[in-house]
């Protein structure tokens, strides 16, 4: 016949993770962040001050419009 497999010994304490690489189930996966080049991210960036501007703009309205209400309050109070 053929020539006997040669066992080889595994060294348990290797990680399976490589650079974000692992095995499960016998399947490799792939939990690597997705790769973003700089102009991407910069207009990510510029998304999230626009709409963080947009959120400090409401709440300031808001804020506005109670300090309104309480300083009618104390006018009518007299």
């Amino acid at each position: 016949m053929g020539k006997p497999y040669k066992q080889m010994s595994r060294d348990n304490k290797v990680s399976n993770n490589v650079e974000g690489l692992y095995m499960k189930n016998g399947r490799e996966m792939n939990a690597r962040p997705d790769g973003v080049s700089g102009i991407a991210q910069a207009a990510m960036y510029r998304q999230q001050m626009k709409k963080q501007y947009k959120i400090d703009c409401i709440a300031d309205g808001i804020e506005r419009a109670k300090m309104r209400m309480d300083g009618d309050r104390n006018i009518y109070e007299f």
